[in-house]
């Protein structure tokens, strides 16, 4: 913190000479400084006056100066760590510091072009990803750079032109599909992405830490098996099956009489000898685990378990001739959302209706790996020390709190531990008792539906 206030104060003692600038003189530092490092100096060597140009180009534009406390979140930024930022505390602008200075090597592209080599911002969301580029574009072009965003449903040649900025704004997902979608172009005229030298990402601890193993997936087209999965489905009501009792002996009595076992807290099904014997006579097969068979062996056990594990009306529902999955948490309806592995087509051939066929996967990336791409990789966040340990593990960064340009003037209280649930609800109703007496409307954000209705009674 000392080493990067001592930083942060240099770059304020540059300010009088960027001042005399003109306009152009200013614009004209970018060419200097690509010049500079076409001869040797690194961007180590440029932080101080690119971060003296950048603040000087805000000041022009917007009438803004950038804190000193700005420029130390420009510095972690651009040593490839994560800065902990408080809210309001200008995480837009401390991002242009790092960005301007690593968009400054240039690279020749593959049709001959000279262009930044072109580094990546990434938001949460289209809104932002628009909003932050709009923000400090005035900023990059006062300097001579190009800035640009992608959004969802933009058309391809929109697309490689944002690409082709020396900066641009995206979604996670927008950067991760497109990824996807350039390993699966047939010639570099399909390609969009140029590289992955550099990126920020935004509420870092939500999209590397909350979403880092979700899965970025594109389809092709269905493979039909619909047949397959009715069969299994008639096949699966004709078997007998009984709750598994977890000893051995037990289960050894039970399957003797039964054609499958199935348990019921961990969403497993077992056939039994006589089970695949039966199934093995119904569909003509000689040896259902015979290796050309493994296919079979799946659609069996989802039969199984759509027939003694997902019930109606209680893990979904079926509404206009379609299988919709019931939130277990808040009881409503999953729009769009479908089992995997062949289980909820397993469930449609159940229920009798149409058979919505399973999707081939043509390529996918967990966001995770994706960003692991990244030659040096940045993050901004209000909260993202009690997650460091695994920063610093999968991703190699440190977490660097900066502090505010003002004492925080908010009261962060301490969390309150109850020894139990009737006494920390009934603390819960005395506080709302007593702000709402002063006039002070509550907002009370609970994990369940039936937690809300609880506290409701309560009050």
């Amino acid at each position: 913190m000392k080493r990067m206030a001592e930083q942060a104060a240099y770059i304020t003692s540059l300010e009088p000479q960027f001042r005399e600038l003109s306009d152009s003189e200013l614009r004209a530092k970018t060419v200097e400084f690509r010049e500079r490092l076409g001869n040797g100096e690194s961007l180590e060597d440029l932080l101080f006056e690119a971060y003296a140009a950048v603040r000087e180009a805000r000041l022009r534009e917007s009438d803004q100066r950038m804190f000193d406390v700005q420029l130390m979140g420009g510095i972690v930024l651009h040593e490839g760590d994560v800065a902990e930022m408080k809210t309001g505390e200008g995480k837009t602008f401390v991002a242009s510091l790092a960005l301007y200075l690593n968009a400054l090597p240039t690279v020749t592209t593959y049709d001959g072009r000279t262009l930044g080599q072109g580094v990546h911002l990434v938001t949460v969301n289209d809104y932002l990803a628009q909003r932050d580029a709009e923000w400090n574009r005035g900023v990059f072009e006062r300097l001579g750079m190009t800035v640009a965003f992608i959004e969802t449903m933009m058309p391809f040649d929109e697309r490689r032109i944002a690409y082709d900025a020396d900066i641009t704004y995206g979604t996670n997902s927008e950067f991760g599909f497109d990824y996807l979608r350039d390993n699966m172009a047939i010639s570099l005229d399909g390609v969009v992405q140029r590289g992955h030298p550099y990126a920020i990402v935004d509420e870092v601890d939500s999209i590397l830490i909350d979403e880092a193993r979700t899965p970025l997936i594109i389809s092709g087209e269905p493979q039909t098996a619909a047949k397959t999965y009715y069969d299994f489905a008639r096949v699966a009501r004709g078997l007998s099956g009984a709750q598994s009792k977890g000893t051995k002996l037990e289960d050894q009595a039970l399957a003797a009489e039964n054609d499958y076992l199935y348990d019921e807290k961990h969403k497993t099904v077992s056939p039994t000898e006589s089970g695949i014997e039966k199934v093995e006579r119904a569909l003509k097969i000689e040896h259902l685990y015979a290796a050309e068979n493994v296919q079979l062996v799946n659609h069996l056990m989802q039969a199984l378990k759509a027939e003694a594990l997902w019930k109606r009306d209680v893990d979904y529902v079926v509404q206009d001739g379609e299988v919709k999955i019931v939130d277990e948490f808040t009881g409503r309806i999953m729009e769009g959302r479908r089992w995997s592995e062949g289980l909820h087509q397993a469930v449609e051939a159940k229920e009798g209706v149409q058979i919505q066929e399973e999707h081939q996967t043509l390529a996918t990336i967990t966001l995770q790996n994706y960003f692991r791409l990244y030659e040096k990789l940045a993050g901004m966040t209000g909260t993202a020390k009690t997650e460091e340990k695994e920063f610093v593990e999968i991703y190699g960064v440190d977490v660097v709190p900066i502090p505010t340009n003002v004492p925080v003037a908010r009261d962060d209280k301490n969390d309150l531990i109850f020894k139990t649930i009737d006494a920390k609800f009934n603390a819960v109703v005395t506080d709302i008792k007593e702000r709402h007496e002063k006039g002070q409307p509550v907002l009370v954000g609970t994990i369940a539906v039936e937690t809300s209705e609880y506290l409701s009674e309560m009050l």
